[in-house]
């Protein structure tokens, strides 16, 4: 019976009924509780209806039924990510890329670009809360802006519940809110940033000088065949336990591998420039 609720939850989650997903896989659930499975099917559901809360309920018990759960870690991240958690997310996503990589799974790209993300999303916490010590001015011109956002917020929450905006026009609503904020707040710190460069400029590491196994700067990198690029002990020491590409999971061996020089000098140039990246 369960696995037939399954199916059907299946069908309908494809078809783009994620509601009509959701209540199936419940009542799979209902059905067949110690099936982790399950839960991360919901959980999947309930990223689509951005229903953050449920989801990571979803995951955590998804995880104490299989603690190899790695589907029930990478969408536990997501979550995270949306509530703006980037500590936890972090850690996840980890979690999700070693059990990735332990299974020989081909979600190893996917995994990698989320654990990227949370790991920038800790570092920007931490870059604004730099600037916001910095400036006064800019601590309050931010939190004005969060006010009213907020405001908006819960303008459109009282609409959508009275029945005035359908759920869609509310979650559109919402999405709108939520980039005018982002865009003005972009605005306002380049502001600063552009007014006294030395103090307020924003610190970001390119994408193209992180390991994409250890997620750090490469400091010795080397190339694949198919131009990846990883930093040499973390490459060696994957190699050590699979011969296998980390990201595309194609056989590679050490004898592929080649130092990437330019890659190599730009790591170089860029930490010699700006000090405080052996902190990413």
């Amino acid at each position: 019976m369960a696995l037939a609720l399954k199916e059907e939850g299946n069908k309908k989650f494809k078809a783009g009924d994620y509601k009509g997903a959701e209540e199936l896989y419940t009542r799979a659930i209902q059905k067949d509780p110690w099936n982790s499975t399950l839960f991360t099917n919901r959980a999947f559901s309930r990223i689509k209806l951005q229903s953050w809360d449920p989801c990571i309920d979803d995951c955590i018990r998804s995880i104490e039924i299989d603690n190899d759960s790695m589907k029930g870690y990478f969408y536990l991240a997501q979550a995270q990510l949306e509530l703006k958690h980037p500590n936890e997310a972090l850690s996840s996503a980890l979690t999700a890329y070693h059990l990735c990589l332990k299974a020989n799974n081909p979600s190893a790209s996917s995994i990698s670009e989320l654990v990227l993300k949370a790991k920038k999303q800790k570092w920007e916490a931490k870059e604004r809360d730099r600037l916001r010590r910095r400036s006064n001015l800019l601590r309050e011109l931010e939190d004005k802006l969060e006010e009213s956002a907020e405001l908006e917020r819960l303008n459109l929450q009282t609409l959508t519940k009275e029945g005035e905006l359908s759920k869609s026009q509310g979650f559109e609503e919402k999405l709108e809110v939520e980039h005018s904020l982002a865009q003005k707040l972009e605005e306002l710190r380049n502001t600063f940033a552009i007014a006294d460069p030395e103090h307020m400029a924003r610190r970001e590491v390119p994408d193209y000088l992180i390991d994409s196994v250890s997620f750090s700067i490469m400091h010795d990198p080397v190339v694949t065949k198919n131009g990846h690029s990883y930093s040499r002990t973390t490459i060696y020491e994957h190699l050590r336990r699979s011969e296998t590409d980390p990201l595309t999971r194609e056989p590679l061996r050490r004898e592929d591998l080649r130092p990437n020089l330019a890659l190599k000098q730009a790591c170089a140039e860029f930490l010699e420039q700006n000090g405080w990246a052996v902190d990413w």
